[in-house]
């Protein structure tokens, strides 16, 4: 879907896994799907975008992603590595082509899915 697309709940299926969260990103990042990235997170989660910033709950996660989307960049993942659980707790991370990496919190709801609650889409690797 892209940004102003009418959107269901069929076209944001939910993560069985926390695995789920990654992939559903760079699909939905790719589309052009700003309302699909944004129901990947928790109401009240934290996303550290831009750098040095923190974007807290869904509206103002939809006015990064709004932005962030507006010239459509390609956005590609160099492997996604195995998530480290601890009960309804899991940490995400995704190596990035050219270096860096991603980290993420993801925890189960109620219903038994996956949201993230913190994400920090940037750090550098060494």
């Amino acid at each position: 879907m892209r940004t102003g697309d009418v959107t269901t709940a069929a076209d944001h299926p939910p993560a069985a896994s926390p695995e789920d969260l990654s992939q559903f990103f760079l699909r939905r990042a790719n589309d052009g799907d700003v309302e699909g990235l944004v129901a990947l997170y928790e109401p009240d989660a934290v996303l550290a975008f831009p750098p040095g910033e923190a974007a807290i709950g869904h509206e103002q996660i939809r006015e990064v992603y709004t932005r962030l989307l507006a010239d459509r960049p390609a956005f590609t993942s160099a492997g996604q590595r195995p998530p480290l659980r601890n009960g309804d707790l899991a940490l995400t991370s995704t190596r990035l082509p050219g270096g860096g990496t991603t980290v993420e919190v993801a925890r189960r709801q109620p219903d038994g899915t996956w949201l993230w609650v913190i994400d920090q889409p940037s750090l550098l690797s060494s």
